[in-house]
């Protein structure tokens, strides 16, 4: 049996172009989702298509990219898949785990596909640091009130009641007071 699996990582986007191609390649049984592919947390489609999945089966993806953004995810996956006696295929792709071609190819691109997200992750953090020092990037809005942690300390009240009260966590409570320093 053909199991197919697509994913995009927002609501924005489309998964139906992928659907297309998995039905087209003659998937009898499709899994969706609108998740992020840098981890396999939250990805319930993505469980429950391992989990279907039995011996025999051909689990097809449009691109490995669709499946995981690490190598040690893409490799956690395909070891569930190999597991179950089943096989790895990609429409787009020359992968086909049946074959030692295939499986060395996967593996070629799944370290290409880590890269990727680090040079992304890398720019990300260049931009950032960039719009720091334009003076647009701030951070997140503080949700500490850095005044009333000092004062409650000055009354006399422990870092971890003032955590308790506040409810926030100690580190944070630290962090207010250290500000003051």
């Amino acid at each position: 049996m053909l199991i197919g699996y697509a994913r995009v990582s927002s609501s924005g986007q489309s998964v139906e172009i992928q659907r297309d191609a998995l039905l087209a390649a003659g998937c009898e049984k499709l899994f969706d989702e609108k998740e992020s592919g840098t981890s396999t947390e939250n990805r319930k489609a993505l469980a429950d298509a391992l989990e279907f999945v039995r011996a025999g089966d051909t689990f097809l993806v449009t691109r490995i990219d669709r499946l995981a953004r690490s190598v040690a995810d893409l490799e956690a996956i395909v070891s569930k898949i190999k597991a179950k006696g089943a096989y790895l295929k990609a429409v787009e792709q020359p992968i086909d785990t049946s074959t030692p071609a295939g499986t060395a190819f996967l593996q070629m691109l799944a370290v290409f596909a880590q890269f990727e997200t680090a040079i992304r992750k890398e720019r990300q953090m260049e931009g950032i640091a960039r719009a720091k020092a334009d003076g647009r990037y701030k951070g997140r809005k503080a949700t500490v009130d850095v005044a009333i942690v000092r004062q409650m300390r000055t009354d006399g009240v422990r870092p971890v009641d003032i955590a308790a009260k506040l409810g926030i966590a100690r580190a944070s409570v630290y962090r207010a007071l250290g500000e003051a320093e």
